[in-house]
């Protein structure tokens, strides 16, 4: 074979090299993405099942004990999206609160909302608006009695519902209404002639 057919042939050979290189690092690539797409939908399924088992518990209620009509240290409201939110008190511990998931068909471990060791006052009033939830509740060291309240709890969530802005304002009677804004963003307690603000971007006053 002459010289120039001997380097024609080489040529070639290089060529299918290189094809074939390119081919095996372009299947890799190819290989790896799908990999990572893969384990990023293995990680939000985890994640969904993670919020699922979240809400695996059945309804508490209050245990001070209650004649007559529905007791008012529970309380309960619905949001738009199906979900539902509710308070209740535990004697001498305090304000808890549970979230109702529709997709889960189960109740929030109960958290606390307000600890202490007074006695439960009057009850608990809850409201929802476009997401925003607001509550508050009251207790005082001789309610049990039919003293006043010592201590008035005002609380906030909005999103998730797993995160509540708390205010507490000691020695006054207890709200009584509460007025949330349109789109949720501010909401409004209101009693005895005083008021008290929550915002969305501000929260609480200081």
């Amino acid at each position: 074979m002459s010289r120039a057919g001997i380097r024609a042939v080489a040529l070639g050979a290089v060529a299918v090299v290189g094809l074939v290189a390119g081919c095996g690092q372009s299947a890799g690539q190819d290989g790896a993405a799908g990999r990572e797409k893969s384990a990023g939908h293995g990680a939000a399924q985890q994640v969904d099942r993670a919020v699922v088992g979240d809400h695996r518990y059945p309804l508490q209620k209050s245990d001070i004990p209650w004649s007559g009509s529905a007791s008012p240290f529970n309380a309960q409201v619905k949001l738009a999206d199906g979900r539902r939110v509710a308070m209740h008190y535990l004697s001498k511990k305090g304000l808890f609160v549970q979230d109702y998931s529709p997709r889960a068909k189960g109740w929030s471990k109960p958290a606390v909302v307000y600890k202490t060791t007074t006695d439960a006052c009057q009850g608990i009033t809850l409201k929802a608006k476009d997401g925003t939830v607001a509550a508050f509740g009251d207790f005082g060291v001789y309610c049990a009695d039919g003293e006043p309240p010592t201590e008035s709890v005002a609380a906030v969530a909005t999103g998730r519902l797993t995160t509540w802005d708390k205010h507490l304002t000691k020695n006054f009677d207890g709200w009584e209404k509460i007025a949330v804004a349109a789109g949720g963003k501010k909401v409004t307690f209101s009693g005895g002639g005083e008021t008290l603000r929550w915002t969305k971007a501000a929260g609480f006053p200081g």
